[in-house]
């Protein structure tokens, strides 16, 4: 489904990077920092900021039809939860009219099939039909909190850059898009369980639906026959679980993804002698067996969010290990301005904004407080911090992605570039995607691409200006 460069990796391995120049867009940038939040399309968080491409006025919005296309006549409330109306209109309603930014949602599909089904060849009107939750996929969030404060996303915004043409890389959920984030790379299970792959209806890309499976949303979500987890060519494309450590829910080795062996971007700089992190919430109490992952439902440390966790590189005893911190590291290095020239941040699932067992308000809170350890840090000077939902979190959006390769992109996500070198204020309409993360470190640091999707990606120039 997609080659990997690998002679680009062994040549990387055998030189060192490229000489500094002033063509380098990012040669005052001294840190790059990467916080990867959770499961928020565009759309749902800033379709009503001043100047970007948001929702569409009026009833402009393409209306969410049936499996058969057909428009469907009215949405139907919410996976039946009663603070919804029956019905709604079909069009983009604002979440607020019904209930409050910290308020519990049910979690939508984020399936790798189910989006491709949503996206609908980029008609984008299939959210509905294909999801779990009926309406809820078309809310929207207002940009203020009940009190009149401004979202925290929308004030950063404001003073640094949103970019509104940032896309996921891969259809689906956040495992195979954290796998995209490390390695531009969908993960490979030669010889996996049948029991694992996904049936498809005959000729086509959509996931088999049951015989008596609702024709139409508004009698009830679809019922598909098995989604699965692998694809027919044995990729790895939705959430499976590392062989180390091991979630209690889904022990058995054999259902576990064998250890992955192609580069990841943590090979590339240390290959290369640049020193780099993965930060992330909960990891301390997870290696030294004082919590399980997915703990206390599931607002602890999830495993399918540390991409590191699944090559081979990274397992214990292995040089790569030392890489992975945790967030207490985070915090310290900030602030003594020890951070390294890469870092990578993942909040703990109760600080990472996805629904169920996160909120929007919590995500919103804990992002604004890690943005405050960086403007503190004595290395914030010359620091370029890229935040990106890691996935829409099937969420609707209104414009169709780019056709790439048969991974993705998936819809639109909420995306900032912060830095003393963003423009102020500015909205990028720049194309980039979640490798455009890894196309920034590689150009500042002349690295070769760890394959075509990051090769072929946009790097982040557009949104800098002069420091400040």
């Amino acid at each position: 489904m997609m080659l990997r460069i690998s002679m680009l990796m062994l040549a990387a391995l055998a030189c060192g990077p490229a000489q500094a120049t002033v063509s380098n867009p990012f040669a005052a940038i001294g840190h790059i920092v990467v916080v990867f939040m959770e499961n928020r399309s565009f759309d749902h968080v800033f379709g009503l900021y001043p100047g970007v491409d948001g929702i569409p006025p009026g009833d402009q919005a393409p209306p969410q039809v049936d499996v058969a296309g057909a428009p469907l006549a009215v949405l139907p409330r919410p996976a039946g939860d009663s603070r919804f109306p029956p019905t709604l209109p079909n069009r983009p309603f604002l979440l607020e009219d019904y209930l409050p930014a910290d308020a519990s949602l049910p979690d939508p599909t984020h399936d790798f099939y189910v989006e491709r089904e949503q996206i609908d060849g980029g008609a984008m009107d299939r959210f509905v039909e294909a999801s779990n939750v009926g309406a809820l996929v078309m809310g929207y969030r207002r940009g203020r909190y009940a009190d009149g404060r401004k979202i925290e996303q929308w004030k950063l915004a404001e003073e640094f850059v949103v970019a509104d043409r940032f896309f996921h890389s891969a259809f689906g959920g956040s495992f195979l898009n954290h796998m995209f984030l490390v390695c531009s790379c969908a993960p490979v299970w030669p010889n996996a369980p049948a029991t694992l792959i996904a049936k498809l209806e005959p000729g086509t890309d959509r996931l088999l639906r049951k015989a008596k499976s609702p024709a139409s949303p508004l009698d009830g979500p679809p019922a598909f026959a098995h989604s699965g987890k692998i694809t027919s060519d044995l990729y790895a494309v939705s959430t499976v679980q590392p062989q180390h450590p091991v979630n209690p829910l889904d022990a058995a080795s054999e259902l576990r993804l064998p250890p992955q062996t192609m580069p990841t971007i943590g090979d590339l700089l240390s290959a290369h002698k640049i020193d780099w992190a993965w930060y992330a919430g909960g990891w301390a109490d997870v290696a030294a067996g004082r919590a399980e992952p997915y703990g206390a439902d599931r607002h602890g440390f999830q495993t399918h969010h540390q991409p590191f966790l699944y090559f081979a590189g990274f397992a214990e005893g292995e040089a790569g290990r030392a890489h992975l911190k945790d967030v207490d590291d985070f915090r310290r290095d900030a602030r003594s301005g020890n951070l390294p020239p890469v870092a990578f941040y993942k909040p703990i699932g109760r600080d990472n904004g996805h629904p169920n067992y996160s909120s929007f308000a919590a995500g919103d809170a804990h992002l604004a407080e890690v943005i405050g350890w960086l403007r503190e840090s004595p290395n914030w000077k010359d620091m370029l911090i890229i935040v990106a939902a890691d996935e829409n979190g099937g969420f609707w959006d209104h414009v169709a992605p780019p056709k790439i390769d048969a991974f993705g992109p998936g819809a639109r996500v909420p995306a900032l570039i912060v830095s003393p070198f963003a423009r102020r204020g500015y909205v990028d309409h720049t194309l980039y995607e979640t490798v455009s993360i890894l196309k920034t470190i590689e150009t500042k640091f002349g690295l070769p691409p760890l394959t075509a999707r990051d090769a072929a990606a946009n790097d982040v120039r557009a949104a800098l200006a002069e420091p400040r």
